[in-house]
C-alpha cells in the first residue's frame, strides 16, 4: 500500500480540494501531479535522494511517452492553425448544409460525431455545435436539454476514435498498438452503438425543421481535416499524417489570407503552448507511475485485481473498471488512460488481452464515463453555452451510456472475436 500512497495521495488532493470547492477546475491537476510526485520521490525507500530522482526523470523520458509528446506537439500546431484558417467554422457549416429536412436531432448528431472526428476534441465540438443547438431550439420549441445532449453524446464519438484525439494518442501509445490497428477493433465496438442511437433521434426529432440560414461553406478549409482523417485511416504513420495536415492549413490558409507566414507560425506556436498543460502532466505522471513500479505497487494492484480472474474476460473486465473509477475521480479521460495506462499493458500481457482491444476498452470506457459525470468539462462547457444545469443533460445523454454498454458486451460476448480469441 506504500508503493500505491503516492496515486492515492493524487486522488485524494484533486478530488477532496474539488469537492470542497465545488469546482474540479479551481485546483490546477498539474499541482496536483506535483505535490504527488514530491511524495511519491519522498517515499521510495532503500535509495539515496539522487538515485531516486533518477527513477522519477526515467519514467518522465521513456521512448514511448517522449513519441507521446511529439503527437501532441504535433496536433496543437494542426488543430490551432486549422483553427485560425476557419476550418471548424467551414467543417460546422459544410455539415448543417447537407443535413436533410426533418432530420435536426438526427443531423445533430451526424454533424457532432463528424466534426468531433474532423478536429479530434469533444470540447471544440461543443463549443462549435452548442451555441447553434441552442438556438435552433430556441427557434423549433425543443427541449434545449435534448438537443444539447445530443451535440455532446456525437462529440465523444471523435473524441474515442478520431486519429488527433488525445485519448486515442494515449491509448495507443501506452498499449503499444497502431492508431489505425485499434480504429477497427473500436469502431466494431461503438459504431453500432451509434447506429442504434441515430435511429432513435430520427424518431424523436421527425417533426423538427433544421435552421433555415446557413453561414458561408468552404469545402478548401475543410480539406485538412479530410486529409488527415484519409490518410490516418489508410495507416500513414501519425507524425506523418499531422505533419501533411500542418503544411496543408499553411498553404491554405496563405492562399486564402487568412494568414501570412509569421501568422502561420504565430498560429502553431500557440496551439503548441495550449498543449503544454497536456505535456507536463504526461511526463508528471509518467515519473510518478515509474516510482509506484520500482516500490512493486504495479505489481501488487495485478495481483490483487487479478487474483480471481481465470481469463481474458476478467482482465479485460478489470481494465474497464481501473479506468473507470479514475475517470470519476480525476473527471479527465486522457489522464484516466495515462494513470492506468502502465497497469493496463500488464494484465493485458498476464492474459493475452490483444493490446488492440485492451487500448479500445480504455478508450471507450474512458469516454463514456467522462461523457456521463456532469463535472467533466465537456458538460459544463455546454450547460454554460446552452444557460442549463448539467443535471438536465445526464439523463438525455443516450450515446455515452450506449457506448458503456457495448463496451460491457464486447468483453461478456468476445467481440470483435478475431481480437479477442486465443490464436
Amino acid at each position: 500500500m506504500l508503493a500505491l500512497s503516492p496515486l492515492i495521495v493524487f486522488v485524494l488532493i484533486y478530488l477532496v480540494t474539488s469537492l470542497v470547492a465545488m469546482d474540479f477546475y479551481k485546483v490546477p491537476i498539474t499541482v496536483a501531479f506535483m505535490i504527488a510526485s514530491i511524495y511519491a520521490v519522498a517515499v521510495l525507500h532503500g535509495f539515496p535522494l539522487k538515485r531516486r530522482i533518477e527513477v522519477f526523470s526515467r519514467g518522465a523520458s521513456t521512448g514511448n511517452l517522449i513519441l507521446m509528446l511529439w503527437i501532441f506537439v504535433l496536433a496543437g500546431a494542426f488543430a490551432n492553425s486549422a483553427k485560425t484558417i476557419g476550418s471548424i467554422d467551414a467543417t460546422v457549416n459544410l455539415t448543417l448544409s447537407i443535413l436533410p429536412g426533418n432530420m435536426i436531432l438526427a443531423g445533430l448528431f451526424i454533424a457532432s460525431c463528424f466534426i468531433s472526428l474532423s478536429i479530434g476534441t469533444s470540447v471544440g465540438t461543443i463549443v462549435a455545435l452548442v451555441p447553434i443547438a441552442a438556438g435552433v431550439a430556441q427557434q423549433t420549441g425543443t427541449d434545449a436539454a435534448m438537443i444539447t445532449a445530443v451535440v455532446v453524446g456525437g462529440s465523444f464519438f471523435g473524441d474515442n476514435l478520431s486519429f488527433i484525439s488525445d485519448t486515442t494518442i494515449v491509448a495507443t501509445q501506452t498499449q503499444g498498438c497502431k492508431m489505425n490497428d485499434k480504429f477497427k477493433v473500436n469502431s466494431f465496438i461503438v459504431v453500432p452503438a451509434a447506429i442504434v442511437i441515430l435511429i432513435i433521434y430520427f424518431f424523436i426529432g421527425a417533426g423538427i425543421e433544421k435552421p433555415t440560414e446557413v453561414g458561408e461553406v468552404s469545402v478548401l478549409k475543410v480539406l485538412p481535416y479530410l486529409a488527415v482523417l484519409i490518410t490516418a485511416i489508410l495507416g500513414l504513420n501519425v507524425m506523418a499524417v499531422l505533419t501533411i495536415g500542418i503544411i496543408l492549413t499553411g498553404v491554405i490558409g496563405m492562399c486564402l489570407g487568412s494568414y501570412d507566414l509569421y501568422g502561420w507560425f504565430g498560429s502553431m506556436g500557440e496551439g503548441i503552448v495550449g498543449m503544454g498543460e497536456l505535456i507536463i502532466i504526461t511526463m508528471m505522471a509518467g515519473g510518478l507511475l515509474e516510482i509506484v513500479k520500482e516500490n512493486g505497487g504495479i505489481d501488487f494492484i495485478i495481483s490483487r485485481l487479478t487474483k480471481r480472474i481465470r481469463g481474458k474476460r476478467g482482465g479485460e473486465m478489470s481494465i474497464a473498471a481501473l479506468v473507470s473509477i479514475i475517470d470519476i475521480c480525476t473527471a479527465n479521460n486522457t489522464v484516466a488512460i495515462l494513470t492506468v495506462g502502465g497497469i493496463s499493458k500488464k494484465i493485458a500481457e498476464r492474459f493475452g488481452i490483444d493490446p488492440r482491444k485492451s487500448a479500445s476498452i480504455l478508450d471507450v470506457f474512458s469516454c463514456s464515463i467522462q461523457g456521463l459525470i456532469p463535472y467533466g468539462a465537456q458538460l459544463l462547457m455546454a450547460a454554460g453555452l446552452a444557460s442549463l444545469n448539467p443535471i438536465q443533460i445526464v439523463p438525455r445523454l443516450y450515446y455515452p451510456m450506449a457506448i458503456f454498454v457495448a463496451g460491457l458486451l464486447s468483453i461478456i460476448f468476445r467481440y470483435p472475436r478475431r481480437y479477442s480469441v486465443k490464436k
